[in-house]
């Protein structure tokens, strides 16, 4: 276990004051956080200067990020940790986020059930290495925020969580309240499931972003990204990967969309859900 001391935490927030114009405009650019209660809402304030305290942002140039960009994508990577315990280092194993100012040619390598290796250079908008910095785009980290069932941010940290158990394989480790063999079934089939409506019905757009079908890596990474982007949408496809995350993340993102819409019924979610792909 990794303990983060409550002096340390202290000493960090008092050398890093967020005046309350900067983090209102950071509300505004992220709906994704409406409805948290102001409660919450501090504690993701906190959590996100720590975050920026601890992990350290490189920019290639054409990136140039101010206190508030800074401030959004540390918000995005700690709202899936906003129920778990900040005591544990859930974010561990690298140190570094390097943000390009496009998409990036990586270079990728997959042997084939026949055992032929097969090498090229893939497009991507995000990436996380095991024991490595994370990469992410500029745009899709600009295009992250909303309730869009997109995000590059949340998507790229859940294989880091992924990874604690090891290379990423779609199995983070659980809590104790939750069973593995639960949730391998429920996740096994809905992948399954996926990649059977791929193939049956290849020209029919599917219930999630198709890059989840990959492996059950971006099928974790991906299902990460809609439960708090469009959890309407994953409940609706997948409920129980819904419910399994929702043990795992220990939030409840449809409650609160529910509950944002019988407040104001013209609380618009239907913006820019064409769909994403991450390919990371």
């Amino acid at each position: 276990m990794w303990l983060f001391s409550d002096l340390r935490r202290r000493h960090i927030l008092k050398n890093n004051p967020v005046e309350p114009q900067t983090w209102a405009e950071v509300l505004k650019r992220l709906p994704i956080l409406d409805g948290l209660d102001a409660e919450q809402l501090q504690c993701l304030r906190d959590r996100a200067v720590v975050f920026l305290d601890q992990k350290h942002l490189n920019y290639l140039p054409g990136v140039e990020l101010s206190k508030v960009d800074r401030l959004t994508l540390a918000a995005q990577a700690e709202l899936p940790l906003l129920a778990l315990s900040e005591d544990l280092n859930w974010y561990q194993g690298f140190h570094e986020i390097l943000l390009y100012p496009d998409d990036f040619l990586s270079p990728q390598r997959n042997r084939d059930a026949s055992g032929v290796v097969h090498e090229w250079q893939g497009t991507h908008s995000g990436e996380a290495w095991l024991q490595g910095p994370i990469i992410l785009s500029y745009p899709g980290v600009r295009s992250s925020g909303g309730w869009q069932a997109y995000n590059l941010i949340i998507h790229e940290l859940a294989h880091k969580l992924d990874m604690l158990n090891g290379s990423a394989n779609g199995h983070p480790p659980l809590h104790d309240n939750m069973h593995i063999e639960t949730w391998a079934e429920v996740m096994q089939t809905a992948f399954n499931h996926l990649n059977q409506l791929l193939d049956n019905h290849p020209h029919s757009p599917p219930p999630i972003d198709a890059y989840a079908a990959e492996n059950p890596a971006e099928f974790f990474a991906v299902c990460s990204e809609y439960f708090f982007s469009g959890p309407d949408l994953l409940h609706s496809a997948y409920p129980k990967v819904y419910e399994q995350f929702s043990l795992f993340y220990r939030q409840d993102p449809l409650a609160r969309l529910k509950s944002l819409h019988a407040a104001d019924p013209l609380y618009h979610t239907q913006v820019n859900r064409s769909g994403h792909t991450t390919n990371g």
